[in-house]
Formats: C-alpha cells, structure tokens, sequence
C-alpha cells in the first residue's frame, strides 16, 4: 500500500510542476483541464501525506519498543496501538480515494422502486424501502423529488420514481440497484408464518442530452389524466405524459407537474436517463466480470440484499455484510453499508 501511495504523491507533484510551466498556464483549456485533475486529488494527496508520515512514526516506534531504552519502550507501548487504528483507517480511505472516479458519480440521480413477487406485502416493503432512501437521503443534504408514483392497493406503492439532486448522488447511490428482499410477518398472516417477498431497486445519473442522441420521429407520446392519491405526490391534472421509446422499448411517465410541459421534459430527462443506464450497465458488467466482482453491476436480477425483520438482520450478499441493526437501517442509517460497498468496489479495481 505504502509503495502505490507513493506513486500517486509523485504523480500530484508532476501535475503541480506541470501547472507551473509558462507554456501550460498560457493554453487556457490545458490549463483549466489540469488544474480540474490536480483539485481532484487534493484531499488524496493530504490523507496519503499523513498515512506516509504515520508508517514512518510507526516504524520508528517499533523499533524504540525492541531497543534498550525502557523509558522510550514504554512511550513506544503507548503509541503503537492508536497509531496503528489510525493507519488502518486511513488505508481504507485512500482505498476509495486512489480509485478514479466513475465519470458519473457526481451527477443527480434517478431512483425507481417497483414492488415484485409476494403481492400486497411487496408494496408495503417497497413502501419501507422508500423510506428509507428518503430519510437517509435528506439527511445526507440531498433534494429528493417524486416524479411518478403508482400506489398499492393496502399501502406502499407498486413503483415509485424520484429524482435526488446534489453532488455525487449517483455516487452514493449506485450499488443499491438489484432485487431487495424482505422477511417478516404480515399484518394479515394470522398464523405468525414468516412470509418473503420482494422488490427492485433502479438506479441511474441523469443524462445530459450530449450523451444520448434521441430523435423526435422514434417517440410516442401520450397524455393522460393523473391518478392517485394526490396531496403531497400527485397532482389531479389531465396533463400527465407517457413517452414510449420505439426502437428501445422503453416507456417512461412523469404526472406530479401542473403543465404538460413541464411533466414532457421530465419525462423526456427520465428516458436519457433509462437509456444511457443501460449504455452503463453493459459497460460495468463486462468489467465486472473481468474482475469477478458483482458490486457495480447494475444488474436488477441480482439478488443483493436481504432484510430478516424476525432476527433483526440485514444481509448485503455481494460483500457478504451482515449487520443486526435492521431497526435503525430501515429508518435511514445506511451510511455503514455504503461506506463497505465503496470499500469492496475500490479493493477490486485496486486489485486489477
């Protein structure tokens, strides 16, 4: 670890001394594109200095605990340990921090819920997962809007779509695509039998229109009158849209705005979105299975988490992560799973 820390403290100092050169700061674009690169690896710079600074002290200490001074080994007793929890915790920093970003990672996203197998009790668990996402979202400082909702008919919701806004969304939340699992005891089971059922989780990054190229003639257009609940969600207006992309297939619906306009645009935001996804997904599955790592795969029939209400047990299946906190991750305190899903994804690539 020390040795590719090393490197990449070499590489910030070329780039510093490149900034430096008369002939870079006079090309503006050169310029604006490495000084872009060099603000990136700021903080890696600063957290590899210290772990470089901390192996050495660490070294230096160990080497006082084995000498003949028994004031200075008894110093060295007291530092080795907090020393090296701080080198461990910063090792997995720059895990994550060494690794190039995913050229999305920054950008808004698209969050789709759709209840699956296991009838009414899939909604109610779609209904939690929604939840969940929002409250862990809201507290992260993120916006999270309702663009589409369909409700189910005891609670919950047969699919939801929201759109989160601010920095790095997408990379917060891109490993939460797959088949999510619940198991617990339904309301309605009068027996007390532990019923599973199922959901599915869609992330995507918002598309720009430079990414993808759609053309007016391969759209079909429909307007219809808003349904559900209304309120808070669903405005009861007959200007609801549902765009169909022809070649793809693809089919996507805003209703939540006033104007037809306005519900056409998003819609239309949603279907770049959907269709570069998929550009995504078949880029990261290749690579994923170059590296034999499931994490990033984007694939929605991956099984890859499983909530035991009963055990109080949530199981990510990709990393193999169980955790017995279910109580408090279902009420938004996912920070711990993320933080290891990042983790093993860095691990791969770093390790490729």
């Amino acid at each position: 670890m020390q040795e590719k820390v090393q490197k990449f403290l070499e590489r910030y100092e070329e780039l510093e001394q490149e900034l430096a050169r008369p002939d870079v700061a006079a090309d503006h674009e050169k310029f604006t594109k490495l000084h872009k690169s060099f603000k990136a690896l700021e903080k890696t710079h600063a957290v590899g200095s210290e772990y470089l600074r901390s192996c050495s002290d660490l070294k230096e200490w160990k080497e006082a605990l084995g000498g003949n001074d028994a004031e200075l080994a008894q110093a060295a007793k007291a530092e080795i340990g907090p020393l090296e929890k701080q080198i461990e915790t910063m090792e997995s920093q720059l895990q994550i921090l060494m690794v190039p970003p995913d050229p999305f990672d920054n950008r808004n996203a698209i969050l789709e819920i759709r209840a699956g197998t296991g009838g009414d009790e899939s909604s109610l668990f779609a209904g939690d997962l929604f939840r969940m996402y929002r409250a862990y979202l809201e507290n992260k400082g993120f916006k999270v809007e309702v663009t589409d909702i369909s409700e189910g008919t005891v609670g919950g919701f047969k699919e939801i779509c929201l759109f989160v806004s601010g920095s790095d969304a997408y990379g917060v939340l891109k490993f939460e695509s797959g088949a999510h699992r619940v198991q617990r005891v339904p309301e309605t089971e009068a027996q007390g039998r532990v019923h599973t059922s199922a959901a599915t989780v869609a992330v995507m990054p918002e598309a720009e229109e430079v990414d993808v190229d759609i053309r007016t003639e391969d759209l079909k257009v429909d307007v219809y009158r808003a349904s559900g609940a209304g309120g808070q969600y669903v405005n009861k207006t007959d200007s609801a849209v549902r765009i169909t992309h022809i070649p793809s297939g693809v089919v996507v619906a805003c209703q939540t705005e006033r104007s037809q306009i306005q519900n056409r645009s998003k819609a239309l935001e949603l279907l770049r979105s959907r269709l570069l996804d998929h550009a995504i997904s078949e880029k990261q599955k290749k690579e994923a299975a170059e590296r034999k790592s499931l994490v990033g795969t984007g694939d929605r029939s991956d099984k890859v988490r499983t909530y035991n209400f009963p055990q109080n047990r949530v199981t990510d299946h990709r990393i193999n992560l169980t955790l017995y906190n279910l109580d408090k991750i279902i009420t938004g305190d996912l920070q711990n799973i993320t933080d290891a899903l990042q983790l093993a994804d860095a691990q791969s690539k770093l390790n490729n």
